[in-house]
C-alpha cells in the first residue's frame, strides 16, 4: 500500500503526515507513507487546494487535515 502526503509543508501537512503514520501503526499495516511537496503531482491527482492524502492513487481527501479514524476506515476499507 502506498500512502501520499500531498502538500508543501505547512503545518497542516506536516500534522496530516503524523496523523496518517498513527493510524498506520495502530492498524499495524505495512504500508509507504511518501510526503509529496511537488505542486506539479498534486495537480496530477487533480488537488488544488493541501494538505492531500492518496490512498494507492486514490484521492481521498483535500484541503482538510483528516482524524485518525478516518484514515483507518481508508485503509481497511477495500
Amino acid at each position: 500500500m502506498k500512502i501520499e502526503i500531498l502538500g508543501s509543508g505547512c503545518a497542516k501537512c506536516k500534522k496530516t503526515k503524523e496523523i496518517v503514520e498513527q493510524a498506520v501503526a495502530e492498524l499495524g499495516i505495512v504500508a509507504e507513507v511518501v510526503k509529496v511537496e511537488d505542486m506539479n503531482a498534486a495537480l496530477d491527482y487533480g488537488v488544488m487546494i493541501t494538505p492531500a492524502v492518496v490512498v494507492d492513487g486514490d484521492v481521498k481527501i483535500a484541503g482538510k487535515v483528516p482524524t485518525v479514524e478516518k484514515v483507518k476506515e481508508w485503509l481497511t476499507k477495500k
